[in-house]
């Protein structure tokens, strides 16, 4: 699935980070005027490995031609990115090696280098992934095919090919979540109401966030969160920022995540430095059982006949995504409403046991859990809707599946002709190490 591969390729580290005591990188070949270098295919040839598939040097080599090809095309087209677009992306990479390791302190003492050294180092790899998304978002844009197509699609599959689907459930939810009594709240903005007149009367904000702030991402930094840009923050936090001037300490306010108040060390253009202290309202174990109870009296509402499963999802669930599709719960794996026994042990094992013992349309206990979206502890009810047996792939069960699969089909096809097309006009020239690599797509490449 080449497409699939190449976006993969985006999350390992480059391999100048990782290969740092092997052998000298060298230029493998030319697109346009952008080289391919050696360590470029090392870093491919590692997500194989990651990805446990087999490993094939002239896949990952091809691979990192087409991403290459893409932007010697971007080039052409005058297509850019922002800085605030690679800071982002940027933060994004580093908070995940961060976790990788384990703390910061560990990714600099494994590879000898300051945090921001490595973050350096990633930027021009960074805008040329991003670059690359852009010009393959332009050329092979989403496609939706409709019934049809999709039907003649499947038509093509021989009988003997068609693929084997796991069982599968569909599930609906209602979910409540807990919720901070008006004492915690009171106490979580009374304490920073305080901090924040320390602040005022001269007190650094840097170490005050050190000590007290509950921001688990900025209080090892003194509260600094850098290069923020518009959409980046929850809309409650965004609004406050940028009304701020250099300098100013905003008042103490309320978002998703706790209580906050934030200072603006420095504006560039739409880009913001700021400090900022959180507080979380402490939960007390009466409001979770005060959650608790309620589901447990809307599941007996339920049992009596009083108000139907799906009603009680439209007036009581929590969870917004689910209740506006009658609690239907969505498999961010596959983005469908099906899940694997697998699949949903990945978000909550003690559901599979649940499961088990249920018959399609019975209705679970209330059931403790840890929500996926914001890994905070939650609530819910479970239905099963549906639970459908082993089998052969069929468009009545698995029309979701098999149009996923006639768009990807679709896709790889436009890009093939892209493929072709594009290196009839771009100087490829590549290295005998690679010349006779059997490749997936039609590649004119220079002699």
């Amino acid at each position: 699935m080449f497409l699939k591969q190449f976006i993969f390729i985006l999350f390992i580290l480059p391999a100048f980070l990782v290969s740092q005591n092997e052998t000298i990188d060298k230029v493998v070949a030319i697109v346009g005027k952008y080289p391919v270098l050696l360590s470029d295919v090392q870093n491919a040839l590692m997500q194989q490995e990651k990805n446990e598939e087999p490993v094939n040097k002239c896949l990952a080599f091809e691979q990192v031609l087409f991403q290459k090809l893409l932007v010697a095309q971007a080039d052409r087209d005058s297509i850019t990115v922002s800085d605030a677009e690679i800071e982002n992306e940027l933060n994004k990479r580093m908070n995940y090696y961060i976790n990788q390791f384990g703390s910061e302190q560990k990714l600099e003492e494994f590879y000898g280098k300051r945090t921001n050294v490595i973050k350096d180092e990633f930027r021009a790899d960074v805008e040329e992934q991003l670059l690359a998304q852009k010009m393959q978002a332009k050329i092979n844009p989403e496609i939706k095919l409709s019934p049809a197509e999709v039907r003649q699609f499947f038509n093509t599959i021989p009988e003997d090919s068609l693929p084997l689907i796991n069982a599968e459930h569909e599930l609906q939810q209602i979910v409540k979540k807990p919720k901070f009594s008006a004492e915690a709240k009171k106490a979580a903005k009374e304490k920073l109401e305080e901090y924040k007149l320390r602040v005022i009367g001269g007190e650094s904000m840097s170490t005050l966030a050190r000590l007290y702030s509950e921001d688990p991402g900025s209080a090892k930094e003194g509260g600094l969160i850098t290069n923020v840009f518009r959409g980046q923050m929850v809309p409650e936090f965004e609004a406050v920022a940028y009304r701020l001037k250099t300098g100013e300490v905003s008042n103490v306010f309320e978002s998703s995540f706790g209580f906050h108040f934030i200072q603006l060390v420095s504006r560039k253009g739409e880009l913001l430095d700021l400090r900022h202290i959180l507080i979380v309202p402490k939960m007390s174990n009466s409001d979770y059982y005060k959650c608790k109870l309620q589901l447990d009296s809307i599941a007996e509402e339920i049992g009596k006949g009083t108000i139907t499963f799906e009603e009680a999802v439209k007036k009581f669930s929590d969870d917004k995504e689910s209740a506006n599709n009658n609690g239907l719960m969505v498999n961010p794996m596959n983005a469908t409403t099906k899940w694997t026994v697998e699949e949903i042990s990945q978000i909550d094992q003690k559901l599979v046991l649940t499961l088990s013992e249920m018959n399609i349309g019975d209705i679970s206990k209330t059931i403790e859990y840890v929500n996926y979206s914001d890994n905070k502890p939650a609530f819910r009810l479970i239905k099963l809707k549906n639970r459908i047996d082993p089998h052969k792939a069929n468009l009545k069960d698995d029309y979701q599946k098999i149009s996923q699969l006639a768009n990807y089909d679709k896709s790889k096809k436009a890009l093939k002709e892209w493929i072709t097309k594009k290196s009839k006009t771009t100087y490829i020239k590549v290295e005998e190490d690679f010349k006779n690599c059997s490749y997936s797509n039609n590649w004119i490449i220079t002699n």
